[in-house]
This record gives C-alpha cells, sequence and structure tokens, in this order.
C-alpha cells in the first residue's frame, strides 16, 4: 500500500486507534480485540517499550492492518519506525525535520500542531494530516474555528480526550478523522470487560462507516 492509499484509508475509515501501554505483553490482546471490533488502522507509540519489533510483529501478523508509529520527535527515532515497518508516522509537535524525513521515505505523516501558527508550518512541513493535539483542553469549538474558518483546506485529527461520548462533536466540527487511545485501547481482565469493549468499539466503528 502506498502513501496516497494510506492516506486514503485514514480518511474513509476516519479513525487512528493509538496504542501506549507500559506494558508490551498486553499490546497483542489489545489488537486482537481492536481487530474483532473492526479497527483497521493502528499506531504504537515510540515510548511503548519495545515498540519497534511489536510494529514488525503486527505487520507480519495482519498484512491487512496499517500500522505507524506515534510520538515522532526526532530523525533518529523516525528512522528506527520506518525500519520496524511502520506505513505512517505521527508527531506531537510540529517538526520540519520529521516532515523532510517522510516525504523523502513517502511515508505518511500526521503532524502536531496547537494554534494557527502551527498548522501553517504543520502544512509547510509535509503534513499530510494535522493532529490537533492536545484536543482535550480546547474543545470542538475550538477546532471548528479553524477547520471551518482559515483552513477549508486542511485535514485535521484531533486527539486527546476523545470517547465514545463525544466523538461525533469532534467530526461535526470540522475533524476528517480521529485519533482515539486509551478509550478503546486499553487491556481488559474478564470476558465480560472484552466483549463490552469490543461491541463499544464497533459501535464507534459503525458509525463512522455510515458518516462517509
Amino acid at each position: 500500500m502506498n502513501k496516497q492509499q494510506i492516506v486514503e484509508q485514514m480518511f474513509k475509515q476516519k479513525l487512528v486507534v493509538i496504542i501506549r501501554v507500559e506494558q508490551p505483553e498486553q499490546i497483542d490482546a489489545i489488537v486482537e480485540n481492536l481487530i474483532t471490533a473492526g479497527v483497521g488502522i493502528l499506531e504504537i507509540t515510540s515510548n511503548t517499550p519495545g515498540y519497534a519489533s511489536k510494529i514488525t510483529q503486527l505487520r507480519e501478523q495482519y498484512p491487512n492492518l496499517i500500522v505507524g508509529a506515534g510520538t515522532i520527535t526526532t530523525v533518529e527515532i523516525a528512522e528506527q519506525a520506518k525500519a520496524a515497518g511502520a506505513q505512517f508516522l505521527v508527531t506531537p509537535n510540529t517538526c520540519k525535520q520529521v516532515g523532510k524525513f517522510a516525504h523523502e521515505h513517502n511515508l505518511p505523516v500526521l503532524m502536531g500542531a496547537f494554534t494557527p501558527t502551527d498548522v501553517v508550518e504543520a502544512k509547510k512541513a509535509g503534513a499530510d494530516v494535522v493532529k490537533l493535539f492536545p484536543a482535550e483542553p480546547i474543545g470542538p469549538e475550538y477546532l471548528k474555528a479553524l477547520a471551518k474558518g482559515p483552513f477549508l483546506d486542511t485535514a485535521f485529527f484531533p486527539v486527546g480526550g476523545i470517547d465514545e461520548n463525544n466523538f461525533e462533536q469532534w467530526l461535526q466540527a470540522g475533524a476528517k478523522g480521529l485519533g482515539i487511545g486509551g478509550a478503546l485501547a486499553r487491556p481488559v481482565e474478564t470476558e465480560a470487560e472484552k466483549q463490552q469493549l469490543i461491541a463499544g468499539v464497533s459501535k464507534i466503528v459503525n458509525r463512522l462507516k455510515e458518516m462517509e
């Protein structure tokens, strides 16, 4: 799958689920539950222990799954992620160097931005998607002022504090898609919790399909 196809899938599915855990042995079960629920795009953050080897494993284990790397703050981490097989990169900040690296290696980049100036700089740096981060403190109205104001041509994916209770508000505010972490990518201890999680994630995935 090439860069354009990956970006198209992001816009179609409208959901990137972010995995950030302290215990990497939890990842397999988390991923299995997410795939069962219909999730097709995952981001594993670089501050998750063993993230690179896990990206490699998931690429081999689930060839139809799109797997990227998050918390890419330096070119060195970007190189490590690419070597592991990451299909896209995600930054928490606006970083020209990572943008340049992604462009040179034909990788989509979701670049972090918070202010209007950040948005402009992220686009200059080659962002395929502008990751509005952190989204929780500012809320959907802030995104609406950006996405339906001066940045009509910008694809925003808000990240931070988004869950099953508010995701539609963000899309109505102009988000092209969403990044959701702990609300969906979390370990469970019982079968009942597992089924409840899968049902909740499936509900979001199906609703996003309806909103295409």
